[in-house]
């Protein structure tokens, strides 16, 4: 219930996007149409998840969704008699039959209609089914009876028949799919189904509330939630949230395969299962015992891919020393990985401990500090509580295991120390810049050959921090590390936020010299829509501008999404920033930005 909460609330910020900053509108469509309407379609619930990505899409694409707003407009009041004859002609012959049915036509959402144009290369004049027909009957038997007519009207097309009652979506979904050739030659799709599997796809679980109080309890009503409690025992058990949203994503938006078990019960699992996957699926202990798989009564090797309609049989050994770790490169659903982890880490434990422990003190002597100084009992418990790890042993694994870096955790205990030791630090601080200062000039400007001046301050190094890549233009702040000098930052950099709430008397005042012509490294990360030339575009307009990239990574997402990350040498961020500018003129491009990487 929580969820849907959640999903009202992003349905009306959504509705009143167009009274928030340009900048906020595209970060909360983009967010709204990976998270929040996939995971409303996950729940059934198609009337919150159509408006939530037509809703986005006006502001990610504004262009393109006024011009598609207005063709399928004037194409649906084109088609409207074609539609009210082929509902004439279904409703005449389903009287014959004397069978009571609703039958409405339904414009499919303009989301839908922009992803076919985009991500399969359709122009709009190819895209025939605007407009879907729904049939509402009675009863299961009158579905199958209402698509026996249909199909005697028009010739149905090859492969487009979809029967989601006999096999409903694991959002509740039921209904039968089915595409013809329509009087004029056209295609057109018909959906098939009853009231009750009507309500369930317009308003999913929020249905099954409405319509089912009172419901027997051997209902498999909360197996359909099962995927979501899946999600939610992964991000318990993972530390990172990056980690977690890109699983998320993963599960949100991958297709599935619909396989059975030896008693033909049907199991959902993402495009791209193994039997691996599917043992994890029907319980832990029968992934974690899994010695070989049959697939259709055949024995297969473990990372084959299931397909729709595969009987798979989990082959099991009470022997089994547990799985493997390279089952954690078959495995394609992020439930499996999370149990094949869990599997290690509570296995491994004790030596993670150890190994974690070993980590972190090695981590702390190479930053310059000793052991005893920073790993202090009560500031390695309060770092573990930060973690939600209650005990410090389960910290000490969590980094043995890979799950946390040992850089965070010394990096929170620096933090302690920092606030501990503001006294004794400020007494150093005074003390190493009057002995870097010139007593007889105390205000005289000195430059520096990094391209930095700082005021007041001769003889020190300076080095660019590479977390944020600073570079002539952007706003700058020096901070006074232990030993290393002064370390430049941009002044939006969050890790001189997290230092300036230990210790601000370390920070120092600095600025560009900009008669110093220095080379810096600065990073872009380009979205698009994948097309063809696309990279050839962007590396024209960088080599017209006469900058020198460094290094580039392609990469396509689930969602057909090009994601460019470039380096380029320059020398100011005027440079960056005209490039930035004729980069989002492409066609495609969806946002551009520097990195902090």
């Amino acid at each position: 219930r929580v969820v849907i909460i959640k999903l009202a609330d992003r349905l009306h910020n959504i509705r009143t996007l167009q009274y928030m900053p340009k900048e906020k509108q595209y970060q909360k469509a983009m967010e709204t149409i990976e998270i929040y309407a996939p995971i409303a379609n996950r729940l059934g619930i198609a009337s919150i998840k159509w408006e939530l990505e037509d809703l986005s899409l006006k502001y990610i694409d504004p262009e393109g969704y006024e011009d598609l707003l207005t063709k399928v407009q004037e194409k649906s009041e084109k088609r409207k008699g074609y539609i009210s004859h082929i509902i004439d002609i279904i409703k005449e012959k389903l009287d014959e039959q004397k069978m009571d049915a609703d039958i409405k036509g339904r414009p499919k959402s303009l989301y839908s209609i922009y992803k076919k144009m985009y991500f399969k290369n359709r122009s709009f004049e190819q895209i025939y089914d605007l407009i879907a027909i729904r049939i509402i009957v009675d009863s299961i038997k009158d579905c199958y009876g209402a698509l026996g007519i249909v199909h005697t009207l028009w010739k149905p097309v090859p492969g487009r028949f979809k029967d989601y009652i006999a096999m409903p979506k694991p959002n509740m979904y039921q209904s039968l799919h089915t595409t013809l050739i329509g009087p004029e030659g056209e295609p057109f799709e018909i959906q098939i189904r009853t009231l009750e599997m009507h309500q369930t796809a317009e308003y999913g679980i929020a249905a099954h509330w409405k319509y089912k109080e009172g419901i027997n309890e051997n209902t498999n009503y909360e197996e359909k939630l099962n995927w979501l409690r899946q999600m939610l025992e992964w991000q318990q058990e993972t530390n990172d949230p990056q980690e977690f949203m890109e699983a998320l994503k993963i599960d949100l938006y991958t297709d599935e395969v619909f396989v059975f078990t030896p008693k033909g019960e049907v199991v959902n699992l993402p495009t791209g299962s193994t039997p691996i996957d599917f043992a994890y699926r029907v319980h832990t202990a029968v992934g974690n015992r899994c010695v070989g798989a049959k697939i259709n009564g055949r024995i297969v090797p473990l990372d084959t891919k299931l397909r729709t309609g595969d009987q798979v049989e989990i082959l099991t050994s009470q022997s089994s020393g547990g799985p493997s770790r390279d089952w954690l490169k078959i495995a394609a659903s992020s439930q499996a990985k999370s149990k094949i982890r869990k599997f290690f880490k509570e296995r491994d434990k004790d030596f993670n401990v150890e190994k974690g422990k070993e980590l972190i003190e090695r981590e702390i002597k190479k930053q310059g500090y000793q052991v005893a100084e920073l790993l202090k009992d009560d500031w390695i418990k309060t770092v573990a509580d930060k973690y939600n790890m209650f005990t410090v042993s389960n910290l000490y694994a969590a980094v043995g295991s890979g799950g946390i870096t040992e850089n965070q955790i010394v990096n929170r205990l620096k933090l302690i120390y920092l606030e501990k030791n503001k006294d004794k630090l400020e007494l150093e601080r005074i003390e190493n810049l009057e002995k870097s200062m010139d007593a007889k000039i105390p205000k005289r400007i000195e430059k520096h050959a990094s391209g930095v001046i700082i005021k007041g301050i001769d003889n020190i190094k300076i080095r660019f921090s590479k977390c944020c890549n600073p570079v002539p233009g952007d706003a700058i702040v020096g901070y006074i590390t232990r030993g290393r000098g002064v370390s430049i930052h941009r002044a939006d950099c969050t890790n001189i936020h997290d230092l300036s709430d230990s210790d601000d008397q370390r920070f120092i005042e600095v600025q560009w010299d900009h008669k110093e012509k220095a080379t810096f490294i600065s990073e872009l990360q380009i979205k698009a829509l994948d097309r063809p030339k696309l990279l050839q575009d962007i590396t024209s307009l960088y080599v017209d501008a006469k900058l020198n990239a460094i290094s580039l990574n392609l990469r396509i997402n689930k969602e057909k999404i090009a994601i460019v990350d470039i380096g380029f040498e320059i020398n100011q961020t005027k440079q960056i920033e005209d490039l930035i500018k004729k980069i989002k003129r492409l066609d495609g491009v969806l946002e551009v930005y520097r990195t902090k990487k």
